[in-house]
């Protein structure tokens, strides 16, 4: 019980700094559990989902005075109301795709070779994306057009495979569309919303049955190490980004996935 609780411990701190950054959290999970052993279990597969609720919740307490802002205001408000509607439209093609692609991804995707070729790919571009002279135009997430929002949405589907990231393709697709680096991010923690509450309730439905009452108290001990690493990068992200760009994500990515192929090539 000791040593799971600290595998609980350390994916909870991975789960929490790497959920929100562009650097993949589900492949940063898959090699750790690798490492530690766990990776042929299928509850420590279901714990990796699981424990993402705690940086749900970081995420929604920090943001909750504008959620609910937007709630009332979608009544009243046709700005609100047109941002709630960029939210669906951008949830709507990962929320198509992962319901009907959701036991081939589980079952084929998750494997530490393409986390480790995807990251380092997906550093490349993400550093490239950075780099680039683009024609900024939209310098709040909240004002973004409509098919904006749907083709940021339909570039999030691509992070279902694993070591792609969810913020990355979301920030990724917000700036070449022309948002400045701050609204690109923030709105991949706006649209982490939904896909993330929605991935937790299809994965709790349907590996439930494996939670015991041991596991539940490490799920519960990840979930609260997880909420208070989110917490803390939602907290510093944005202004992060703002001033620095996403070089240090990007060259992370890319360290990260060239060391987990030399493991792998030799065996590890």
């Amino acid at each position: 019980m000791t040593f799971d609780l600290f595998k609980a411990f350390v994916l909870g701190v991975v789960e929490g700094l790497t959920e929100f950054l562009p650097v993949s959290s589900t492949g940063h999970l898959l090699l750790v559990q690798r490492f530690f052993g766990f990776d042929d279990e299928d509850f420590g597969k279901t714990f990796a989902v699981l424990i993402q609720f705690g940086a749900i919740l970081a995420l929604l307490s920090i943001y909750f005075t504008r959620l609910w802002q937007l709630a009332i205001g979608m009544f009243n408000d046709p700005a609100a109301r047109r941002f709630v509607i960029g939210i669906l439209l951008a949830f709507l093609p990962a929320a198509v795709v992962g319901a009907l692609a959701h036991d081939f991804i589980k079952s084929v995707l998750f494997n530490v070779w393409i986390v480790c070729f995807t990251l380092i790919v997906g550093g490349a571009v993400l550093l490239w994306v950075d780099r680039m002279n683009l024609d900024t135009r939209y310098y709040e997430s909240t004002k973004f057009t409509l098919p904006m929002y749907f083709i940021i949405g339909v570039a999030q589907c691509v992070s279902m495979v694993p070591g792609v990231s969810r913020a990355g393709a979301t920030i990724v697709a917000a700036m070449l569309l022309g948002a400045d680096r701050r609204s690109a991010a923030e709105f991949s923690f706006w649209l982490a919303m939904p896909t993330m509450a929605g991935a937790f309730a299809y994965d709790l439905y349907k590996s439930h049955a494996q939670l015991t009452s041991g596991n539940t108290i490490i799920v519960a001990f990840g979930f609260a190490v997880s909420f208070v690493c989110a917490w803390i990068v939602v907290k510093t992200f944005l202004g992060y980004v703002q001033r620095h760009g996403f070089a240090l994500f990007a060259w992370w990515r890319v360290l990260v996935g060239s060391l987990g192929l030399i493991a792998l090539a030799l065996g590890r």
